[in-house]
């Protein structure tokens, strides 16, 4: 998560780049972790998911911003990002061990709806009727991927990536709350650390010995993960929000093809219609917020 820099010189154009990498590289980050999750516990994952990306991340921090944005000023919300990353990847993880990438992702879509709804009650933003029309048919999209059984029962995994999301959702509300007092720097680098030792404590009683063959995998997952971080924040710095935030969306490509090349399984008919309910949803969603936005800056320059 990445906050624009007021001071950076826009380009539409590369921001689009940057965000087109940092999904790609989010995509096969999560592929990794669904080949290691064949491999080791739940937990043990999250955890490596937050180490691996560490160093790199770090590195990334010290060249560009220097230690002292790493100092962190609300220790309460940091805390409870650790707590919610370490719940939205676990859920996440778990569910990749029996869902398709394409159908997890399809799910995980909801997410941007989640946070407009979550921003009236936790940031007491206004959310009009048409706003809460899109969330309704993103969520009816949801319960399509889903495809409650003749038994009134949903997959456990298809649940996880929700609360994944819902989790997700919430993080990405303190993040609002966050930037009034703390560095981007700061919330990435505490996220990781804190999901990484949180994780890694509750993992501790189900340990599996970490195998040689799997030190590239690992190592690879961290890298994508920090590259995607870098190029994400890189986006945001470059573009506007509303402008760059859809192609979040093309994740659904990579991991189609992801899918395809190291499981040969390609996403069936309802999940196709189901993401493309959500995702137009999202979209509309975001579309509505950039109305408003115009609207309030038409307010400022003509008081």
């Amino acid at each position: 998560m990445s906050v624009s820099s007021p001071s950076a010189a826009r380009s539409p154009v590369t921001a689009v780049a940057w965000m087109l990498a940092a999904v790609a590289f989010f995509s096969l980050m999560d592929a990794g972790m669904k080949l290691l999750s064949a491999s080791y516990p739940v937990l043990q994952v999250t955890m490596l998911r937050g180490a691996a990306s560490l160093p790199f991340v770090l590195v990334w921090v010290l060249a560009s911003a220097g230690p002292r944005s790493l100092v962190p000023v609300r220790w309460g919300l940091h805390l409870l990002r650790g707590v919610l990353g370490m719940v939205m990847i676990g859920c996440f993880v778990h569910a990749l061990r029996s869902l398709p990438l394409s159908t997890a992702y399809s799910i995980y879509f909801v997410a941007p709806l989640l946070v407009a709804a979550l921003s009236v009650p936790l940031l007491g933003e206004r959310v009009g009727p048409r706003r809460w029309v899109a969330i309704g048919i993103g969520l009816v999209g949801v319960l399509v991927v889903l495809r409650p059984g003749t038994d009134g029962l949903i997959s456990l995994p298809g649940l996880m990536v929700l609360l994944a999301a819902t989790a997700y959702a919430i993080a990405a509300v303190t993040v609002s709350l966050l930037t009034r007092t703390d560095t981007p720097q700061s919330m990435v680098v505490w996220f990781l650390l804190l999901m990484a030792v949180g994780a890694g404590l509750l993992a501790w009683p189900q340990w599996q010995p970490l195998q040689w063959r799997h030190a590239g995998l690992i190592a690879g997952m961290g890298l994508a993960g920090a590259l995607g971080q870098i190029a994400l924040t890189r986006a945001f710095q470059l573009g506007q929000a509303s402008m760059i935030a859809p192609l979040e969306y093309t994740g659904l490509v990579w991991v189609i093809g992801w899918d395809l090349l190291l499981w040969d399984v390609l996403p069936d008919r309802m999940t196709w219609i189901g993401a493309a309910i959500i995702i137009a949803s999202g979209l509309y969603l975001l579309h509505r917020e950039r109305v408003r936005h115009a609207r309030r800056a038409g307010q400022v320059d003509h008081p």
